[in-house]
């Protein structure tokens, strides 16, 4: 078992025999952790925690087949969204209301912004999966816990007329974005199942391609096997003990840990609430 801070891909070890490295290192050099396999260039799954004070920029990611054959990086992105906080009348930009590829490019060469932008309010505990070629911005007062595909390929595609203290507009990709966006958005159908491990209920988020995510709610004890490879944990709310082999590690809001390969069963108790996430 492995904390680390904070939850993104340049986070720092806090303990144990690779203290002081990345996660980046850990991957590269430590694959025995994750059960990687020699010559496995596969990246390692972002988790991120993002607290927007303003409305962040619209945007939209590629596909692994156009990030390959255009970009000559291996992988787009596609990502997830928990929400852990948001203020009243919070609101994310989710998708779009054109019905065409050439509705789409009028209205975004017209600026119809208020008319092609897919507005949601939104509240703490909803979750959003993000396919590459999803049109997205995160609004202004939304804290959110993001797992995502290693990678940043992003094309910016409104930035709200902002300028910067020179007077000049961040950078648009507009042509990319066109390339890349899905027509007409749909919102996936994902099976989101629950069961009762003890004291804790489990509720499967999204199982997909590039990760599958889980929300926990621990009240009580809870005894759990191992089934994947490894697993990361962010601790939303709450305090718990967690137990590996008798050695006990105290958990309480905003730790981030990961149980490593190897590790046959774990035990969580007190009250609290988590999200995790594995390959």
């Amino acid at each position: 078992m492995g904390n680390f801070s904070p939850s993104k891909w340049g986070s720092v070890i806090q303990n144990g025999p690779l203290a002081g490295k990345t996660l980046a290192d850990a991957w590269k050099e430590h694959g025995e952790l994750f059960n990687k396999q020699a010559g496995n260039e596969e990246e390692y799954p972002l988790v991120k925690i993002l607290d927007a004070a303003d409305d962040l920029s619209v945007q939209v990611h590629p596909d692994d087949r156009f990030a390959r054959e255009v970009e000559g990086v291996p992988y787009g992105k596609t990502e997830c969204w928990y929400i852990i906080s948001a203020e009243e009348g919070a609101e994310l930009v989710f998708g779009h209301h054109a019905t065409t590829q050439q509705e789409l490019e009028e209205k975004i060469e017209h600026g119809e912004w208020d008319k092609l932008l897919r507005r949601i309010k939104v509240k703490a505990g909803d979750f959003f999966y993000v396919p590459s070629g999803t049109i997205h911005a995160i609004g202004a007062g939304i804290v959110i816990l993001e797992t995502q595909q290693s990678s940043d390929i992003t094309y910016r595609v409104y930035d709200y007329n902002r300028t910067d203290a020179t007077g000049n507009k961040r950078e648009l990709h507009l042509e990319r974005s066109l390339q890349v966006t899905s027509v007409p958005h749909q919102v996936a159908s994902m099976e989101q199942r629950e069961e009762i491990f003890e004291g804790l209920i489990e509720k499967q988020l999204v199982k997909e391609q590039y990760f599958t995510v889980y929300h926990w709610n621990l009240d009580g004890k809870s005894l759990r096997e191992m089934e994947v490879d490894f697993m990361q944990v962010s601790v939303l709310d709450g305090e718990a003990v967690l137990t590996l082999d008798g050695q006990k590690f105290e958990l309480k809001k905003g730790s981030n840990f990961i149980l490593p390969y190897g590790i046959k069963r774990y035990q969580l108790q007190g009250k609290a609430e988590f999200i995790a996430s594995h390959t």
